[in-house]
């Protein structure tokens, strides 16, 4: 399997191309802020042809890229219904203002062609398969995509901003809740086995096994199932 990662845009979003090998098809996943130019290059590098983009949420650093690739290489686009409408009101999403400078820079809209995805929905592109997950907590919409166990790779689990190396997606913007996340990481990232890669929405990867043993939030949830929990981890700020 070839997985090609990238941070791209003035939020340093992990944009992935994921392909059975060189010289085949590719399913493209979070090409945000500036990103286009990034999986164009990495097209052309290990020859690749896109299929289809996969969105783990609506935020502007996930999603600023879509509509020109959807574009350019006439592909789908998967988004969650929950988050269908940061696509056209990104400011809305964040319930801020991007600025002008930098709103001048971005496409917003739909792609020609936007599928949803729902909890459990296994997905067959690229001769590869995506479950996904739906995970609440930092965005209505998260989503999450598993990829199975081969005899050659560990489960890889592209995560967004949903779970990160020794952290969280922050739960402090329209669409967040503290709680809810807790109750998606039990639901969505405990159960998985710890060789499980992790590739997340910002920062380098890491495993469930690390997180589990590390990661003051899951190790919080953990704690909870075994019914010794101390309380709630303060909320996060991490991601958009």
């Amino acid at each position: 399997m070839l997985i090609a990662g990238f941070p791209a845009g003035a939020w340093g979003t992990n944009c992935y191309l994921v392909a059975p090998a060189a010289g085949e098809e590719c399913v493209i996943i979070d090409p945000g802020h500036q990103a286009a130019q990034g999986v164009e290059d990495a097209l052309a590098k290990h020859r690749l042809k896109p299929v289809a983009v996969l969105v783990t949420h609506g935020h502007i650093d996930h999603v600023a890229s879509v509509v020109p690739l959807c574009g350019a290489h006439d592909i789908p686009a998967w988004i969650h219904p929950g988050d269908r409408y940061m696509l056209s009101d990104p400011e809305k999403a964040l319930g801020r203002s991007l600025g002008e400078r930098l709103m001048g820079e971005l496409t917003v809209g739909e792609p020609d062609d936007l599928k949803e995805l729902s909890d459990g929905t296994r997905l067959e592109l690229a001769g590869m398969e995506f479950t996904v997950a739906h995970a609440p907590g930092h965005t209505k919409g998260l989503v999450t995509f598993r990829m199975p166990e081969t005899a050659d790779v560990p489960s890889v689990l592209f995560s967004g901003d949903f779970l990160f190396a020794g952290s969280i997606g922050r739960t402090d913007l329209p669409g967040g809740d503290h709680a809810e996340m807790l109750r998606s990481l039990a639901r969505v990232a405990l159960p998985l086995d710890d060789s499980t890669v992790v590739l997340s929405g910002h920062g380098p990867q890491t495993t469930i096994g690390r997180e589990r043993a590390t990661n003051p939030f899951l190790r919080e949830v953990a704690d909870a199932q075994r019914g010794i929990g101390s309380g709630s981890t303060a909320a996060p700020r991490r991601g958009m």
